[in-house]
């Protein structure tokens, strides 16, 4: 039985299958795919206040697999992918996220993607100026938030 911070072993197991799925690795780029033992390690390492709705998005697909989503077949995993990302809300979103976020972190990623391997702060990141016009709708709401005393 797990605690509410942990995966079960066939969770586990679908979470790597999962991530393979969303990130898979690249020969082209020399990156690993989101399956890599270093990346779910982070993974589940960081789940956090995200475990309730991982542990839901995969028990989803479990259920529409109708057994481990890691026991298919290739053609069938993609079948039970494609029902998931129409059904699976909030639960398939923060999967998603974690996922990605944990990818994205790791030094190999950042290194193919020419990222420096820093903290972003306090040196920070140069973003290319935007189009502060986008905001004009939401200073003319004006303040709709409560002021405290």
């Amino acid at each position: 039985m797990s605690t509410s911070n942990e995966l079960t072993a066939a969770q586990r197991s679908d979470l790597r299958t999962i991530a393979a799925m969303i990130v898979p690795a690249s020969d082209e780029y020399k990156v690993p795919g989101a399956d890599d033992p270093a990346i779910q390690a982070d993974m589940l390492a960081t789940l956090g206040r995200d475990t309730l709705l991982v542990r839901a998005a995969l028990d989803r697909l479990a259920r529409l697999a109708g057994k481990s989503l890691a026991e298919l077949d290739a053609a069938r995993r993609d079948e039970v992918a494609k029902e998931f990302r129409a059904t699976g809300g909030a639960a398939a979103a923060t999967l998603v996220r974690v996922v990605l976020q944990c990818y994205y972190r790791d030094d190999r990623v950042l290194r193919s993607l020419g990222i420096e391997l820093r903290a972003p702060f306090p040196k920070g990141h140069v973003l290319p100026e935007g189009d502060w016009s986008l905001l004009d709708p939401v200073k003319e709401r004006g303040g709709k938030l409560r002021r405290l005393p």
